[in-house]
């Protein structure tokens, strides 16, 4: 028993991440953190086996207890086998790694019999999704993945996510109530500014209609510049991105030529439906690019002041707001230069240090951890 008041820090933290996504990086960033803070990680990997690039990154990174298996996500079609399979897999790994702490970035996890405490983070979930890039709730189907996720939720000691806007969605959707913001964090020695070249470039889940790449498509032939995407336009369950058009697909970037790529381009547009944080945008400011984003509350709620906001079903104004950045060199820079300086405030040290009060709230037993909140934007 943990006397109340003391430093509860763990020895060993069990962290989930996925190899499909942004919470892949998010999950590498953390666990580094983790571990220069002097705790031990173990990364437990689900969605589909890693790539040898993949692998390489969790190398370079020393020290790391790695496990991964292709366990269907819940997002996934027909999960739930998998999803037990996988729940039978983390609770043995904490049992034999001799963790401390569950870190659960998929939320119906954390339902499971766990005989240590359990963080449930909500990246982002398919009902916020629905809600924001179809306009309306999802449909029955979705019914048991609610259930799951409002259950994970519950069991939780701690919920966290990386937004103000995140987490009120978890209120809407699943009754989530108090809850922590962490912001995700990204190491700016990753990510210095280079010589632009007059580029337009986007990334992410392009099969995704939450980036809303078809947005860029239909502008790509009006503007003075070239647009390039970066990212897999595939989706896990056979969906596809919108034909390309006018943009030209760079495909799957590993993270040095993602790193090189955002180093290089001059404006960064994401006119997003849907994006609880947006990793690709704070990599963006940090390589000082221009911002061009969806007015969506998340992204306002980050990047408010430092960024050309356009809402995601106005073309027009799309290529207006790119065209004025083209045209105006000093713009660009005013703004890459703000974009820069409030993405330094989201440092990987400044989100371990979120998860490692809450690492600390659960393990002395104070009941606040559910209510805390970590201040989203820096000053």
């Amino acid at each position: 028993m943990h006397r109340q008041g003391a430093r509860a820090r763990p020895r060993s933290v069990l962290l989930t991440t996925d190899t499909l996504g942004g919470v892949w990086s998010h999950a590498l960033e953390l666990a580094r953190a983790l571990r220069e803070s002097g705790i031990d990680v173990v990364l437990a990997a689900m969605g589909r086996q890693p790539t040898a690039e993949q692998e390489g990154e969790v190398r370079a990174i020393g020290g790391l207890d790695f496990h991964a298996a292709p366990y269907a996500l819940p997002w996934m079609e027909d999960p739930w086998d998998d999803i037990a399979r996988a729940g039978d897999w983390l609770l043995e790994l904490t049992e034999t790694s001799g963790a401390e702490v569950a870190h659960l970035s998929e939320p119906v996890f954390a339902a499971l019999p766990w005989r240590v405490p359990t963080i449930a983070v909500g990246h982002s979930c398919v009902l916020s999704w629905y809600e924001a890039v179809r306009g309306e709730s999802a449909p029955p189907e979705w019914e048991r993945y609610r259930t799951a996720m409002t259950a994970g939720f519950l069991a939780a000691g701690a919920v966290a996510a990386p937004s103000r806007s995140m987490l009120a969605a978890l209120a809407r959707h699943y009754g989530v109530r108090g809850g922590s913001v962490v912001p995700n964090g990204r190491d700016p020695a990753r990510y210095v500014p280079a010589p632009k070249d007059p580029v337009i470039f986007t990334a992410g889940r392009l099969w995704d209609p939450a980036k809303n790449l078809a947005l860029l498509v239909e502008v790509a032939g009006e503007l003075p510049w070239p647009v390039y995407a970066a990212g897999d336009v595939s989706g896990p369950d056979g969906g596809g991105s919108p034909d390309p058009g006018c943009v030209r697909l760079l495909g799957m970037l590993g993270p040095d030529a993602m790193t090189e790529q955002l180093a290089r381009s001059a404006v960064y547009a994401l006119p997003a439906r849907y994006e609880p944080f947006g990793l690709t945008v704070l990599e963006a400011a940090l390589a000082g690019c221009a911002l061009v984003l969806g007015d969506i509350p998340s992204l306002r709620e980050l990047w408010d002041a430092v960024a050309i906001f356009v809402p995601p079903d106005e073309p027009e104004t799309l290529r207006a707001a790119i065209d004025a950045l083209v045209h105006d060199q000093g713009l660009r820079q005013r703004l890459a230069m703000r974009a820069r300086r409030r993405a330094l405030g989201f440092s990987p040290a400044r989100m371990a240090g979120g998860y490692l009060d809450l690492y600390d709230r659960l393990l002395s037993g104070r009941t606040a951890a559910r209510s805390a909140e970590v201040p989203t934007c820096a000053s």
